[in-house]
């Protein structure tokens, strides 16, 4: 089967008119019940674009949930092909926050935000990607109690981002069934404007058969081919505009960052130069300093020779004076030696003298160990006459020795 590519913003306009499909394709993406949609009043066609590169339809929804009630929320759908700055999705965004039809009373009505763009995002892998705004403490627990609240609801904002590319033709659930129709690996082989699509898959679907079928008169209607011819135009046109800014952004980055080089450059040689210059006035200063230094130096230089001349003088005399006491040490001299000569000669007496002395001392003690011996068996007899009963005078007597020397012995 072939079908119209709803990637083209006339072909997914020409879709999203339907109110049935649109809330086909809307409840599967928001995963709820929606009973009721209506197009808000705010929408960029094909026909009304400015140099802007994304597709813009708003919605009205109501939601009936499990429990049977029933509200109404904001649904804003954007569309595009290329990467474009995130601040275009804020300013939308803006608008309706700034919007007072968007309030119900008091507050603002809930709104999600859908985003299904023609290009991947950084290396996030899942082809849609749901962004909740969930509520904590201080701690990081979550709060739960009192919520949903419409004061919280009005400030914050849930969002769907549908990556195009990363569609790879796998149906797991409904959300898959109803995504297979932006497919882009199911492009007709040199037509980009359609899609070849396996129709037994969404047999028995009334819903799915309904986008089918619309998608196939689109492909069918001549001024829908015309209108994707002119959108691919547009597009080589925003690609080629977008090419070159890029370019021209890269140039400006890159003399702007050769600027902030150079200017860094510039104060880094502002600063040596400052330094320089404190550096020279800091030498200048030193260099006048030296002068007296060496004015004074001079001074005291000529001061110092007068007193070299003097110390000179002074050095002459002593001098003199040197070889007069060193004729008195030569005198000196012989005086020692002959004094040494004769010291010599009195140290050979006394070794002599020594010697004879050393002769006396070992007579001296031959005939102390005589007389030590003689005092020994003298002081035996003794003992032996006293103890034969003789007294002390006829002792001495005996032995032709005092009474008093016997008296000793005892």
């Amino acid at each position: 089967m072939i079908v119209a590519n709803p990637i083209y913003d006339i072909v997914f306009k020409y879709l999203m008119e339907d109110e049935r499909i649109a809330r086909t394709i809307l409840s599967a993406l928001l995963r709820k019940d929606i009973i009721k949609v209506e197009v808000r009043p705010h929408e960029y066609t094909n026909s009304q674009r400015d140099t802007l590169s994304v597709f813009r339809i708003d919605f009205g929804a109501t939601i009936r949930e499990a429990d049977g009630t029933e509200h109404l929320i904001l649904i804003e759908l954007q569309k595009t092909w290329l990467e474009t700055e995130t601040l275009r999705f804020r300013q939308y965004l803006g608008v309706h926050y700034s919007n007072p039809k968007n309030m119900d009373g008091a507050y603002a009505l809930p709104m999600v935000a859908i985003y299904l763009l023609g290009h991947k995002v950084g290396d996030i892998e899942e082809p849609v990607l749901y962004v909740n705004h969930q509520a904590y403490d201080y701690y990081g627990n979550e709060v739960v109690k009192g919520l949903p609240n419409p004061f919280v609801d009005s400030l914050t904002h849930s969002s769907i981002i549908v990556q195009i590319p990363r569609l790879h033709g796998q149906i797991n659930n409904r959300l898959d069934k109803v995504l297979s129709i932006f497919d882009q690996t199911r492009k007709e082989h040199g037509d980009e404007h359609v899609l070849r699509l396996d129709e037994q898959v969404y047999a028995d679907d009334a819903e799915m058969e309904r986008i089918l079928h619309r998608l196939t008169a689109a492909a069918a209607d001549a001024d829908m081919r015309h209108n994707m011819n002119v959108e691919d135009e547009y597009f080589s046109i925003i690609e080629k505009r977008d090419t070159e800014i890029l370019m021209r952004d890269q140039q400006i980055a890159k003399q702007e960052a050769q600027l902030a080089e150079q200017n860094a450059q510039l104060s880094e040689q502002n600063a040596r130069l400052s330094e320089q210059k404190a550096q020279l006035t800091e030498q200048k200063a030193q260099l006048t300093e030296q002068n007296a230094q060496l004015t004074e130096q001079k001074t005291q230089l000529t001061e110092q020779k007068a007193q070299l001349t003097e110390q000179k003088a002074q050095l002459t005399e002593q001098k003199a004076q040197l070889t007069e006491q060193k004729a008195q040490l030569t005198e000196q001299n012989a005086r020692l030696s002959e004094q040494k000569a004769q010291l010599t000669e009195q140290k050979a007496q006394l070794t002599e003298q020594k010697a004879q002395l050393s002769e006396q001392n070992a007579r001296l003690s031959e005939q102390n160990a005589r007389l030590s011996e003689q005092e020994d068996m003298l002081r035996m007899s003794v003992k032996t006459f006293i103890d034969m009963g003789m007294d002390l005078e006829t002792i001495a007597a005996h032995l032709k020795r005092s009474v008093q020397e016997i008296a000793k012995l005892i």
